[in-house]
């Protein structure tokens, strides 16, 4: 009866687990990976989303790799991926201070987490009339004294500059926020030994916070360098992808909605998944050669 029992327990907790799994992992498979097929099915195909579908084999691949437009826009991404760097440094600097004894240290973390609470959308219209040539900025900057201001989001050489310091501000939060919890489950005894050893704050900083919150970093390095690679919302809003802000997501939806290539689309698409996935993978590899050293 015991072992019969002990089974019967066995087998009910599988059930309850594969109970609580069900539905997420459906979620997963039909929102998730049903999408993509359908979107691998389509780029293999000419359609414009409503007429007859004419399959036509690598031809979109082709045309995407032939055509160098498309992946110029990539050098966009460069302006992203250092101000995701940035945004890391920045974040953890200040999560190091919001660390250690300060006053009001919960209104600080409020105030520099307030921004991830804003919708991208919200956050686009009111950097738009922020950056505007005749908005916020400009209008201050003239009462400076200026007498022309930098035209912020019309100006090519300037355009990235601005979305990328929104992006800084809109995403930064969400690291300070998974620095300090990392920060703060650092044992304490260990920061009280390095004190008595005479450690200062930069040795404390090098060799007892960095290594200790080294897995938070990385996941927070995957995904801002995914982010950079596959941005959208912001550029989108500000400028619609004009003036030499377009991101290859940006090219894709307009190939997708503007032009009605659903099939080139979804080769685009499909390349671009190809391309986070490798950069996740290559750092997933330097992360890992890193702990194994």
């Amino acid at each position: 009866m015991k072992n019969g029992s002990k089974l019967s327990i066995k087998k009910q907790e599988k059930i309850v687990v594969f109970t609580f799994l069900l539905i997420p992992i459906a979620l997963v498979v039909i929102f998730g990976f049903l999408p993509i097929f359908n979107m691998l099915g389509y780029s293999f195909l000419k359609w414009d989303g409503l007429g007859a579908k004419k399959f036509i084999g690598l031809k979109n691949y082709a045309e995407v790799f032939s055509r160098p437009e498309y992946f110029k826009v990539f050098a966009v991404s460069i302006y992203y991926f250092v101000g995701s760097l940035l945004q890391l440094a920045l974040a953890l600097l200040f999560a190091v201070i919001l660390c250690t004894k300060i006053k009001y240290v919960k209104f600080f973390k409020g105030i520099l987490f307030f921004p991830n609470l804003i919708n991208s959308v919200a956050i686009g219209f009111i950097f738009s009339y922020f950056f505007k040539d005749t908005g916020t900025l400009n209008s201050f900057l003239k009462l400076l004294g200026f007498e022309n201001p930098p035209l912020w989001l019309t100006d090519p050489k300037l355009v990235n500059y601005s979305l990328t310091f929104t992006s800084i501000w809109r995403y930064m939060g969400f690291n300070i926020v998974m620095f300090v919890a990392a920060i703060q489950s650092l044992p304490g005894d260990t920061f009280e030994a390095a004190a008595l050893d005479g450690a200062n704050a930069w040795q404390k900083f090098r060799y007892i916070i960095v290594p200790g919150i080294a897995p938070v970093l990385q996941i927070n390095a995957i995904l801002a360098v995914k982010g950079a690679v596959s941005v959208f919302e912001i550029p989108y809003i500000m400028t619609g992808g004009g003036n030499g802000s377009s991101t290859f997501v940006i090219k894709t939806m307009d190939t997708a909605f503007k032009f009605n290539k659903i099939g080139l689309a979804s080769a685009m698409a499909i390349v671009l998944t190809i391309i986070v996935l490798f950069v996740s993978f290559v750092q997933n590899k330097i992360f890992g050669t890193e702990d194994n050293k």
